[in-house]
């Protein structure tokens, strides 16, 4: 569970905003997605801008990830993930995970089950389940995780019908050559170049030093102090320090600059059709065959309910299996409910995981 801070320069060049990771590294090794939902000024700018009909290319900055290096959910028998609206987001790239350890890790724990409760305030919001299955596609071992989702539309009583203009619309743009690869500006060993930058300044700062005090200062001065005083001397060193750090620094940047530019070079303009259609038809048109396997999985295992929304203090207590490990995103009143209910004594075998945000 992840994130990373994003700025997009013709939106706000001074903006960066926090978004959750939704893709995996194991299932997707050459990926990173986020969702970002519509709901402020920055957000409506951004969806303007994609709008564009004669968009060929964003450029976007990206700083992170950020998050712990490892989770504990595995080790649970069943797991229930809680979410409310956007909340989904830390789930989806654990899901993945889930569905990358059910078809390779053959020799790990065994999957736990998982339980997805998620409630929208729209059906439309539905196509946020679109995304636990990757945009590139996912195994047909897939259909064997065992997956449940319970979903609840809270603001209509009915199933709409399918509006294909309102589905979300992907758009794909192509990379360019010249597309410098996500690293830090000291490459991918940032501590080993800090430390090689420190020591090479000081070493070429002791090495300035020593020439011109051995032939500019001393045959002018022969350490008498006249010409140049203790405070001259001490400012003069401040300068070299300053010079040598600048220096190496610079160095070192521009050496990871050519090698990523060097990498980017292998980079190949792709040329993938734009879909005209969000997969979330699969929810408006769901009692059409399906072709695709995971898909098909997906829908079954999904029960919708509209009208309504979760009893969580139900739902969670009927879980009888030992070892449930319950984990909530969204509006902070649901987080407090859900970690009310797993610590009031009425269920010993439930533990909640708690997922921070803040900064």
């Amino acid at each position: 569970m992840s994130t990373i801070f994003v700025n997009v320069p013709s939106v706000s060049t001074l903006q960066w905003h926090p978004y959750t990771v939704t893709s995996n590294s194991n299932l997707e090794p050459e990926r990173l997605s986020i969702v970002i939902k519509k709901e402020g000024s920055w957000t409506q700018k951004l969806y303007q801008t994609l709008s564009s009909p004669s968009l060929d290319r964003l450029d976007v900055s990206v700083e992170g990830p950020y998050g712990p290096t490892s989770a504990s959910f595995p080790r649970y028998h069943t797991l229930v993930m809680i979410s409310g609206g956007s909340g989904i987001t830390p789930f989806i790239s654990i899901i993945r995970e889930f569905i990358y350890r059910s078809t390779t890790d053959n020799h790990a724990a065994p999957t736990p089950n998982i339980l997805l409760i998620c409630a929208f305030k729209n059906s439309l919001d539905l196509t946020m389940l679109d995304l636990l299955l990757p945009v590139t596609g996912a195994p047909s071992e897939t259909s064997q995780l065992p997956l449940k989702v319970e979903a609840f539309v809270t603001r209509e009583k009915a199933n709409p019908e399918s509006d294909q203009q309102k589905l979300i619309r992907t758009v794909w743009f192509k990379p360019l050559p010249s597309d410098a690869p996500i690293s830090p500006v000291l490459g991918p060993n940032t501590w080993l170049w800090l430390g090689a930058i420190i020591s090479s300044s000081f070493v070429a700062f002791l090495l300035i030093l020593g020439i011109t005090y051995r032939y500019y200062i001393f045959p002018i001065d022969h350490n008498t102090n006249d010409v140049y005083s203790s405070s001259s001397r001490a400012l003069l060193n401040l300068l070299f320090i300053c010079a040598c750090i600048a220096g190496t620094s610079g160095a070192a940047v521009q050496w990871n600059k050519t090698k990523d530019a060097r990498e980017a070079n292998q980079i190949q303009n792709m040329d993938v059709p734009t879909p005209t259609t969000s997969p979330g038809s699969w929810f408006y048109e769901a009692g059409r065959e399906l072709e695709s396997l995971p898909h098909q999985s997906l829908v079954q295992a999904t029960t919708l309910h509209y009208g309504a929304r979760p009893d969580l203090q139900k739902m969670l207590l009927e879980m009888k299996e030992e070892g449930v490990g319950v984990m909530a995103s969204g509006p902070t009143e649901m987080r407090h409910e859900v970690a009310t209910i797993c610590s009031s004594g009425l269920a010993d075998n439930l533990h909640y995981e708690s997922i921070s945000f803040s900064w």
